[in-house]
């Protein structure tokens, strides 16, 4: 497949429509508000005083909690159903993200009457310009390493303003505003190159593993846009990145590079990262950890959530916060106080008997990782797991490593693929994966996983995916509650 060409520095960039547009507008419309990113944009607008609307294909919790807070929200693509407020182009910004196909009938109208139309990444971009941006970018560990670095900023005397990918279980919300702060922190998202229209003071670089292939094309065009992307950061920054990918980043003249990773291994023969942790313990379910400095050692710190890849995002998170001065006592008390984020490795129920954990794993490397974690801390138990592929394109590009992935639990349980903004692909489908999974594994309908789970061994249920599976998290908790207040009455 062919992938789409790079940006090119030479023409005016995109955002340029909003530069020209800002100082007329009253009024934001946005296309797919209901998205994680969307939403955070709807909010702020809403917050500085926009009118703020706009479409959805679907209600979600997320929707009806923009509603809740005062902006109009249609389902229907309908062009009647656009409000009054919104129909004068020379006062309404549009905001649309790439999930909302070309043919929608609000987004042909808006383009048929000379609406400035901008990308969601073009108006993030030009938000956070107005500030020094602090962003996280990589294939996995963007969202929770921006949202713990964001929880140690807010509450330490440094203080921030932020863009999450998730929703803070500590603040209820993806969006974080302190007027007073110079700082944002911001979700870098590699997806249709959105994160080259940001311009980062101080990047974390988590990884490169291939993905988002129907964009990009080929592994070395997606390493190409993390080369782009790093050679956008501001003079006088900084690159944080994990020790030990496979990618030699480029940046400008006067931004210095930093290494981090976790040293599990005390007797290894490998370079020490700048910033690491090590001296690692799991006691009582929770997890402890020394970080190391090149000037001092932060020594006992607890991690508020205790998944073992947190260490590893613990560690870029804190290596910025040190990097911009916030005190030890500050950096202990927000890691320690992090209570992750929605559909990241949530425990929903944790008995003797049986834990449930949901989490929003989508990639071969992000299952791996969560499955490893479930392995640390909760050795020896059974792990059945419900895989819901994100993609089309995903699930075939990368075929031979999710059955790699999946054949670490004891067994499998797949759903259809989720669609999302994608038309079927032939001979792609969930019963692909089957015969290249080396552990028991089954095809299973939504409507009947209920029923077969509570037919499995129940020591520890793991549901991953980045789809709708997200809806079926509340309904299989209270089956298993429901299951086991009969069981105690029989």
């Amino acid at each position: 497949m062919a992938a789409q060409p790079a940006m090119e520095p030479t023409k005016l960039p995109a955002q340029q429509a909003l530069y020209n547009a800002i100082g007329n507008i009253n009024a934001i419309y946005m296309l797919g508000i209901g998205g994680i990113g969307m939403s955070a944009l709807a909010r702020y607008f809403f917050s500085k005083g926009y009118h703020v609307a706009g479409y959805d294909r679907t209600a979600s919790a997320l929707t009806g909690e923009l509603q809740k807070e005062g902006i109009d929200i249609c389902y229907d693509d309908s062009e009647d159903l656009i409000p009054q407020a919104y129909s004068d182009n020379t006062h309404t910004l549009i905001v649309r993200t790439p999930a909302v196909p070309a043919d929608n009938r609000q987004y042909q109208y808006f383009l048929n009457h000379s609406f400035t139309i901008v990308k969601r990444s073009e108006a993030l971009g030009f938000i956070t310009q107005q500030m020094r941006a602090l962003c996280v970018a990589g294939t996995h560990g963007k969202t929770t390493t921006s949202t713990m670095l964001a929880h140690i900023l807010y509450q330490s005397d440094i203080n921030c303003n932020a863009f999450l990918g998730g929703i803070s279980r500590n603040y209820g919300t993806n969006l974080l505003l302190k007027p007073d702060s110079s700082y944002v922190v911001v979700e870098a998202d590699e997806y249709d190159r959105s994160f080259l229209h940001l311009t980062p003071y101080m990047s974390v670089l988590t990884n490169v593993d291939p993905d988002h292939l129907d964009i990009y094309g080929t592994e070395q065009n997606y390493r190409e846009g993390f080369r782009q992307y790093c050679m956008r950061i501001q003079k006088g920054g900084a690159l944080i990145i994990k020790q030990g990918l496979n990618f030699t980043p480029e940046v400008a003249q006067g931004v210095k590079v930093y290494t981090y990773g976790v040293v599990e291994d005390g007797n290894s023969t490998e370079p020490l990262p700048y910033f690491y942790a090590d001296n690692i313990q799991v006691r009582k379910g929770q997890i402890f950890f020394d970080f190391h400095t090149p000037s001092e050692v932060l020594t006992e710190l607890k991690l508020g959530v205790p998944v073992w890849i947190n260490i590893e995002n613990a560690v870029a998170a804190i290596s910025v916060a040190w990097l911009l001065g916030v005190q030890e006592s500050q950096i202990r008390l927000g890691i320690a106080s992090y209570n992750g984020i929605l559909r990241r490795f949530n425990i929903h129920l944790s008995t003797p008997e049986l834990t449930y954990i949901d989490d929003y794993a989508h990639h071969p490397k992000e299952i791996h990782e969560s499955i490893r974690s479930i392995r640390k801390l909760l050795p020896g138990k059974h792990i059945t797991g419900v895989f819901q592929p994100h993609l089309y394109t995903r699930t075939r590009d990368f075929a031979q490593q999710f059955a790699e992935a999946l054949s670490e639990l004891d067994e499998v349980i797949l759903l259809p693929i989720y669609p999302a903004r994608e038309q079927p692909i032939e001979g792609v489908s969930s019963e692909m994966l089957l015969p290249m999974i080396h552990t028991q594994a089954t095809l299973c309908s939504k409507q009947q996983l209920i029923e077969t789970l509570l037919s499995k061994p129940r020591e520890v249920i793991l549901t991953i995916g980045a789809g709708d599976i997200d809806r079926l998290v509340e309904p299989i908790t209270q089956a298993y509650k429901h299951y086991d207040k009969e069981s105690e009455t029989i």
